[in-house]
């Protein structure tokens, strides 16, 4: 599975549980919350102020290693 910007960070978690830390330094503390389970990467990225990009990079880096 290739993680992109529509990908829902609660796929991602269910699949690789390992990438929630990469979700928590971006400020997401709130992963157990049904919200933010369905939520796209792109749409936390623009609650957080933070770089979408870069974070699928960080994934999908730890992902393939």
């Amino acid at each position: 599975m290739t993680i992109n910007k529509k990908s829902v960070i609660g796929d991602v978690l269910d699949a690789y549980p390992h990438t929630a830390e990469f979700f928590m330094e971006i400020g997401m503390h709130c992963l157990g919350c049904p919200h933010s389970r369905g939520e796209s990467i792109e749409e936390a990225c623009m609650v957080h102020g933070t770089d979408a990009d870069e974070l699928i990079a960080k994934i999908n880096a730890s992902i393939e290693e």
